[in-house]
């Protein structure tokens, strides 16, 4: 790698990392109506029960109770995924189980309601830059709170 190169790796996965996180965040946001809260009119779902309601369209195979617990699940990772990539936690697992999430969500959404959701959402985009993030060496993902110093 040129030097040029190794000087803005640091900058180009902190901003991946935020990124994602801000992604994910603002996701929950929405499903709790904080977008809505805000005066947003820019929300997909605006609370819990859209979110769920579409989950179930998403998991059509599941039955309803389970979707519901996939959506609660989903939401509980991506708020964990969230803070561990601010954080600079295990960079490298939180990416590749960010990248997973996401590549889930992508292929639940292809074939649910076909091919335009998860591309107009960048889905896809997402899920290639948390592989990505995942295959840099944890000392070139920019700051870290658990990192050890020196």
């Amino acid at each position: 790698m040129s030097p040029t190169a190794s000087r803005f790796l640091p900058y180009a996965a902190t901003f991946v990392r935020v990124a994602l996180a801000a992604s994910f965040l603002s996701a929950v946001a929405d499903r709790f109506g904080i977008w809505t809260k805000l005066g947003s009119s820019e929300v997909a779902w605006g609370n819990m029960e859209q979110f769920l309601a579409y989950t179930r369209l998403l998991l059509w195979f599941l039955p309803g109770n389970l979707a519901n617990t996939v959506g609660w699940t989903a939401t509980v990772l991506e708020v964990t995924l969230a803070v561990a990539l601010l954080a600079g936690i295990a960079i490298r697992r939180v990416a590749l189980l960010s990248g997973i999430l996401l590549l889930s969500f992508g292929v639940s959404m292809t074939l649910a309601t076909g091919p335009e959701g998860p591309l107009s959402y960048s889905v896809w985009t997402a899920a290639a830059a948390s592989f990505l993030l995942a295959t840099l060496d944890p000392s070139t993902t920019g700051p870290s709170l658990w990192r050890k110093r020196g």
